[in-house]
């Protein structure tokens, strides 16, 4: 069989590196095409391309271009939304259910930045008699984005869409996970004739020197990184050479806290699928489970129940509750990391692991597992696993619940679950979190900022904020006068 390679998309025109590597379907293990492999050297091009576009093209001072742009791009994903759907199921794994879910938040968020693009605006005062003085947003220049393989079209658009709003042109590292998903996605940009050549650019890498580029070049003064905290802080060391402006949301483990007069049948599903959903591999996944001691026996026979039940299988199978993980590496990781637990003391609430049904045997499918961890400081506790595994603590006071709750390096999202209407927003507060859900969990708005406490990043992605990396404030003063 042979397939064309995906290209990548530089200036305006479809690069092939002539280096050629297989897209792997992560159901089956089966191959599904081909990609031209990028590198330091698409990165130069593409360095090239979208400072050129910044410099000589009316991209950053036309608001209205700019907003136009985004508008016809929402409008092209939105017709091509089961195109991509399809791809994302095929190479990412998800179920079309949650493929779906990941394609309906692209348009939105396109459409939201273009709203920002129309709306912002600067601030003047007078300071004293004949004195003006004035500021106003610039764009900062080039954006390089590195995007991650566990949603590659949403958070692209993520950080993408600010970025073309503030005015900044973009470099786009996209994973070789999905590199046909990111051929897709780069055809439905280059569809949108508002754009001018070079402002969006995108490669897709096995490795890691094009991102080295990116955030090694002078020339690429912001990065927009989501991904794993040990690779956050990598960037953040590199790009302190520059003193590059960095919009980073990195690893979580999200505490779910739920409290003796938590509404079990409304938690117990929530919980289910926080651990399942793309098959855990989500910065937000529900991996930790605190329950207090009152309710912790019936939610482990209630949630044992439920995750036994699960049934992974092919994204494209209607039966299926779960996909699989990206590829087998991650089979082996996420399995090691639960041996580990279970050695180091982790009691067995539900063993899954790799797939026992030799139907899925080619695939890259883990069963999901929850294990009882008594000690804070556990390997299980403190990494984050990034698969269908969670662990359950049993606290017995609110102190203790918070007290769990920060007791690991990061601070992405936490989740709290009462029937008390004072206690949520009490221990909301003593919990070092981006975003704090109450009696929900996953629940993110366009026009509200998400990001991460401590270890799970800086900056912020959705909401005005979205914009702040990737501008410039520059002030103007006058004085032409005091006046008579």
């Amino acid at each position: 069989m042979t397939f064309a390679p995906a290209l990548n998309w530089i200036n305006g025109d479809w690069v092939d590196s002539g280096v050629y590597k297989e897209s792997i379907n992560p159901a089956n293990g089966e191959v599904i095409g081909v990609y031209a492999d990028g590198s330091e050297k698409e990165a130069d091009q593409a360095i090239a391309a979208a400072s050129a576009a910044f410099k000589t093209s009316a991209w950053r001072n036309d608001r209205m271009l700019r907003a136009r742009a985004l508008n016809e791009m929402a409008d092209v994903f939105e017709k091509n939304a089961d195109a991509l759907i399809d791809a994302i199921v095929l190479e990412n794994g998800k179920t079309r259910y949650e493929a779906g879910f990941e394609v309906s938040m692209i348009a939105t968020k396109l459409r939201y930045s273009a709203s920002l693009v129309r709306t912002t605006s600067g601030r003047s005062l007078q300071p004293a008699g004949g004195k003006f003085s004035m500021v106003v947003s610039e764009p900062i220049g080039v954006a390089g984005i590195i995007v991650p393989w566990n949603a590659p079209s949403v958070l692209l658009i993520r950080s993408l869409a600010p970025a073309l709003a503030a005015g900044a042109t973009a470099v786009v590292k996209m994973p070789a996970q999905t590199a046909q998903v990111n051929a897709l996605l780069a055809n439905m940009i280059s569809q949108v004739s508002s754009l001018p050549e070079g402002v969006v650019n995108m490669f897709t890498e096995s490795g890691d020197a094009g991102a080295r580029k990116l955030v090694d070049s002078p020339v690429v003064p912001v990065i927009s990184y989501t991904g794993s905290t040990h690779v956050g802080r990598a960037i953040a060391s590199a790009g302190g050479k520059h003193l590059k402006r960095l919009n980073l949301e990195l690893g979580g483990k999200t505490p779910m806290i739920v409290f003796d007069d938590a509404d079990l049948d409304k938690v117990v599903p929530v919980l289910e699928k926080s651990i399942t959903v793309f098959a855990g591999q989500f910065c937000m996944t529900g991996s930790r489970i605190l329950v207090q001691s009152g309710i912790a026996d019936k939610l482990k026979s209630l949630l044992k129940m439920r995750l036994e039940d699960v049934n992974p299988g092919p994204g494209a199978d209607p039966a299926s509750d779960m996909g699989p993980l990206i590829d087998k590496a991650a089979v082996a990781r996420v399995h090691a990391s639960v041996e580990n637990a279970i050695a180091q003391g982790a009691e067995v609430i539900v063993r899954g692991g790799p797939a026992r049904d030799p139907a899925l045997a080619a695939g890259a499918f883990y069963h999901p597992t929850l294990l009882e961890v008594a000690d804070l400081q556990a390997d299980i506790i403190q990494q984050e696993t990034f698969g269908p595994v969670a662990t359950l603590e049993i606290f017995e006071t609110e102190a203790e619940a918070v007290k769990r709750a920060n007791g690991t390096e990061f601070g992405l999202s936490a989740s709290i679950w009462t029937s008390n209407v004072d206690r949520p927003w009490r221990v909301g507060q003593a919990i070092s979190a981006g975003t704090v859900w109450i009696n929900e969990w996953a629940v993110i708005y366009d026009e509200i900022e998400e990001g991460g406490h401590k270890q799970s990043g800086n900056g912020r992605l959705n909401g005005e904020a979205a914009m702040t990396p990737f501008t410039e404030f520059k002030h103007y003063t006058i004085s032409p006068g005091v006046p008579d």
